[in-house]
C-alpha cells in the first residue's frame, strides 16, 4: 500500500500543478460551468482515451495519460462546483483554489485507501482499456442522475462518482507509468 500511495501522490501531484498554473494563467473562468457541463467535459475526455485505445494511436499530439489528468481535474473542477453554488464571485483567489483542491484530493485519496483495502488492489491487474470503461460507466451515470435532479433512491450522488473518476484516473496513470517504466 506504501508503493501506492507514493504513486498516487505522484499523479495528483502533476495534476495539481497542472491546475493550479492554468489557474494562474486563465483565472477560474471554469466557475462559470454547471456541473452538467464538467460532466460533458470529462465525456469528451473519457471518450477521446477510449477512441485511441481503440484506433492504436492519435492524430492530436496529446498523451493519454494527459488525458487522465484532465479527467482528474475536470472532476475536482465538478466537486467545487456542487458545493460552492454561489456564482456572484466567479474569480476565486488562487491560494483557496489551492486549498480547495488539496482537500477534494485528500477525500478521494482516503477513499481509495479505504477501497483498496477493502478490495486487494484488485485495480492493479485490470487493463487501462477497462479503467477508461469504468470512468465512461460513471460519466452515463452521472448524466442519469443531473437529469434526475441529482436525486437518487439507493445509489451514490454525483459527488461519489465524481470521486471514483478521480482514483480510476489516477489509477490508470499509474499503470502507464508503471508500462513505460517495464
Amino acid at each position: 500500500m506504501e508503493k501506492t500511495l507514493q504513486q498516487y501522490q505522484k499523479a495528483t501531484d502533476l495534476a495539481k500543478d497542472i491546475f493550479i498554473k492554468k489557474t494562474k494563467d486563465y483565472g477560474t473562468a471554469w466557475r462559470i460551468l454547471r456541473p452538467s457541463s464538467l460532466t460533458d467535459q470529462l465525456f469528451i475526455k473519457a471518450s477521446r482515451i477510449r477512441s485511441i485505445q481503440e484506433k492504436g494511436h492519435a492524430k492530436v499530439d496529446d498523451p493519454i495519460d494527459l488525458e487522465f489528468v484532465g479527467i482528474i481535474n475536470y472532476s475536482v473542477m465538478a466537486l467545487i462546483q456542487l458545493e460552492h453554488t454561489d456564482l456572484s464571485e466567479l474569480e476565486m483567489p488562487v491560494d483557496q483554489v489551492d486549498e480547495l483542491y488539496a482537500h477534494y484530493i485528500k477525500v478521494a485519496k482516503d477513499l481509495m485507501a479505504s477501497k483498496n483495502h477493502d478490495y486487494g488492489e484488485a485495480w492493479r491487474d485490470m487493463r487501462v482499456s477497462s479503467i477508461t470503461d469504468l470512468i465512461l460507466m460513471k460519466l452515463l451515470r452521472v448524466k442519469k442522475i443531473e437529469r434526475n435532479d441529482g436525486k437518487t433512491i439507493i445509489s451514490e450522488g454525483l459527488d461519489a462518482n465524481y470521486l471514483d473518476m478521480i482514483n480510476y484516473a489516477v489509477f490508470a496513470m499509474i499503470l502507464i507509468d508503471e508500462e513505460k517504466q517495464s
